[in-house]
């Protein structure tokens, strides 16, 4: 029989903007804390050297703590353990972010490496939904295929119901277009997901809802 097991490591303290969680499958084996209002201070290891890169440029440009312990039946290939830690760092975010109340709601940045550009456009909206588009169809980006980096994008998007746009603009090297994408995203993530200091205590929609 199939195992998967999901549980909250601890309960949020009130008004943080923290989540535990670690979840089990016959797949994979993952832990994982993130914290909103951090530092970008990240602890990472999934066994593979971009997949940690990938988070930890999410965490360090997002200003977001992120603790991550993940392993998988890696024989198999790289995505068992890319879809589920897109999965559960998504799950994560949505429950450390709680009631989307006092904070902008929508982000964007534009983000150059080198020769590439990169544009990505979140709303943290409850409602998900991901255009993504990497350019990375069909080659590696170091131990990673490209497709995954897509897939890992929207993974995110679905389990963090967020609306995201990411588009690489220009670029040739796979490796700059996928760290951009990410540290992009963590960018428009860090503004959407910031008190607004206009309107505090206040749901950002004209529904007087976002979660639901």
């Amino acid at each position: 029989m199939a195992s998967n097991q999901e549980i909250a490591k601890q309960p949020a303290a009130q008004g943080s903007r923290t989540a535990s969680l670690e979840r089990k499958t016959n797949e994979t084996e993952i832990t994982i804390s993130v914290n909103l209002d951090g530092q970008g201070i990240y602890d990472v290891d999934t066994g593979n050297g971009f997949l940690d890169h990938m988070v930890n440029q999410l965490a360090r440009h997002g200003l977001f703590d992120i603790t991550l312990r993940a392993k998988g039946d890696v024989h198999t290939g790289w995505h068992h353990l890319v879809e589920d830690v897109a999965i559960m760092l998504g799950r994560a975010f949505h429950q450390a972010l709680g009631e989307p109340v006092g904070i902008r709601r929508m982000g964007h940045a534009i983000v150059p490496l080198d020769e590439t550009l990169v544009q990505v456009t979140v709303d943290c909206s409850g409602r998900p939904y991901a255009v993504v588009e990497t350019g990375l169809e069909g080659v590696m980006v170091e131990t990673l295929p490209g497709d995954l980096i897509r897939h890992f994008l929207e993974s995110f998007a679905v389990e963090a119901k967020i609306n995201l746009h990411a588009k690489v603009l220009t670029g040739e090297s796979p490796h700059h277009k996928a760290e951009a994408l990410c540290k992009a995203l963590a960018r428009a993530l860090r503004d959407a997901v910031e008190p607004d200091p206009r309107a505090p205590g206040q749901v950002p929609s004209t529904k007087g809802t976002i979660s639901g």
